[in-house]
């Protein structure tokens, strides 16, 4: 078993001392009683419980996927022909307001806010009852901790829908019933307020023992992705800059290094969905199905096979070729009938002809015998790369702002470019910086959304059907149309 930090289950830990494993309480859970808020050890609970909904099916595996980028022009839906029919609406353009994993991602992302806004409840409490300085200091850190995690779920939220209620505080059932949708700007000025208040107060780093909690560098980056999707180029280039000039980070040397599992919380990452295998003793489904609902289809043993899910379309492998892209395309791409570095033979009899590279985890991570694909692979949310295709980005679009670290759009721009082993550009237009952007990210679940903001889905998704009036939101979820009648449906939908 590799050995990584696993946020929630440390703070168990701290709290179960010898007591007997099976009797944990379940990860993401906090009781809804009984807290003794004059513990330190305790403050970290509530947080923990709105990272683990971070981890589920309905948030960051298989609806995840489909609709982040199998809706692309990067991917295509993979396993075989006739399995999962909403899976293959997501490929085609072809869903409503009846698919089911549109569905699983407006109530995954809602239960990621509920115990976001449960933990933010719970921090004045621990405040209050603590007495020392740092300890009260530390019950800000992690409200800030969870203002993160709310507006990342929120961000994602408005990205899919447009529109959608905002929820602030705990409420019932039928308050919840009776929301009516918040417009697009009000969603993001919230969420923009949330990153705001959590770059004022979470530190700039955390201890080994902690890796994979987010801190104020995180914040930034996850703010200047918030602004770039309103054009305010200036805010990006000001945050994206002060990532920059902190030399908190920096490109690993090699590409395919960044996703394998010594990758994991590298210097590279600012945000990370972090795996877990709490759940192989507790009987708790915890771990994180991301990968394994990509790995090759039909490649027994059981523990190197997966779904097939998500493969890269011919369309993308036609972009890698043209580019002369190697270092980055043998990352990205895993045909089968090769074999893999790490000496992991990608059967012929596949389903599929090439999966997605980026969750390839090696048979020696993969121990459970049973569907253990990947189940210890996390998904990168933000990256350094990332962060300097913004700076570069907001540069040419005029942005002045952001010149502390003394990097210009055609430096940061060409580092990306050098890691990847590619020919430096001397003036790289905006359409290299998209193109950059494809290549560095492909199958890191951009793309979608990178096509609708920069106004390239008409053409890009074209073959798809793509219409501009109906596609760049999804259908707000027949079920919760029905849960919530005042709810309004998107345009064009059914």
């Amino acid at each position: 078993m590799k050995h990584k930090i696993l946020i929630p289950i440390l703070s168990i830990f701290l709290l179960i001392g010898c007591e007997d494993f099976l009797d944990i309480r379940p990860e993401g859970t906090v009781p809804s009683a009984g807290m003794d808020y004059s513990k330190t050890d305790n403050v970290f609970l509530p947080i923990s419980a709105a990272y683990a909904k971070l981890r589920t099916s309905s948030t960051h595996s298989f609806a995840y996927i489909g609709a982040f980028e199998i809706t692309s022009d990067n991917a295509d839906k993979g396993s075989t022909p006739e399995d999962n029919p909403t899976m293959k609406q997501l490929d085609d353009l072809t869903h409503e307001a009846s698919n089911g994993l549109i569905n699983e991602l407006w109530t995954g992302y809602f239960d990621v806010v509920s115990a976001a806004n449960h933990a933010l409840e719970q921090m004045p409490l621990f405040e209050e009852a603590l007495q020392s300085a740092d300890a009260k200091k530390y019950t800000r850190e992690c409200a800030g901790e969870a203002r993160f995690i709310r507006a990342y779920a929120y961000f994602n939220l408005t990205r899919l829908f447009g529109r959608v209620p905002l929820i602030e505080t705990t409420l019932t059932a039928e308050e919840l019933a009776a929301k009516q949708q918040a417009t697009t700007a009000a969603l993001y000025d919230f969420i923009e307020s949330d990153l705001l208040q959590a770059i004022n107060v979470l530190p700039e780093s955390y201890t080994a023992q902690w890796a994979g909690r987010v801190n104020k560098f995180s914040a930034m980056a996850l703010k200047a992705k918030v602004h770039m999707y309103q054009n305010e180029w200036d805010s990006v280039a000001s945050l994206t800059d002060r990532i920059i000039a902190s030399n908190r980070y920096d490109l690993l040397p090699e590409f395919r290094t960044v996703f394998a599992i010594e990758g994991e919380n590298s210097k590279e990452s600012l945000f990370e969905i972090q795996s877990s295998t709490l759940g192989k003793s507790t009987g708790e489904s915890t771990f994180l199905e991301y990968a394994y609902v990509q790995g090759p289809r039909g490649n027994a043993p059981g523990n190197m096979q997966g779904w097939g899910f998500c493969t890269p379309s011919n369309d993308l492998i036609n972009f890698f070729t043209t580019r002369g892209e190697t270092a980055r395309a043998t990352a990205t791409f895993l045909y089968r009938g090769t074999k893999t570095p790490e000496g992991d033979s990608i059967k012929v009899t596949c389903s599929n002809p090439v999966y997605n590279g980026k969750v390839y985890t090696p048979s020696q991570y993969n121990l459970w015998n049973y569907n253990g694909y990947g189940f210890d692979h996390n998904v990168r949310i933000i990256r350094y790369a990332d962060v300097l295709l913004m700076f570069a980005e907001a540069k040419l679009n005029g942005a002045t702002a952001g010149n502390t670290s003394g990097y210009t759009a055609d430096f940061a721009f060409n580092k990306v470019r050098e890691r990847a082993k590619l020919t430096a550009i001397g003036a790289p237009s905006i359409q290299d910086v998209w193109d950059e952007r494809r290549a560095e990210l492909a199958m890191e679940e951009d793309r979608f959304f990178d096509l609708v903001r920069t106004g390239q889905a008409t053409t890009k998704l074209s073959s798809k059907g793509y219409n501009p009036a109906k596609h760049n939101v999804f259908p707000i979820p027949a079920q919760q149309m029905q849960l919530n009648t005042n709810l309004t449906q998107n345009p064009n939908y059914n």
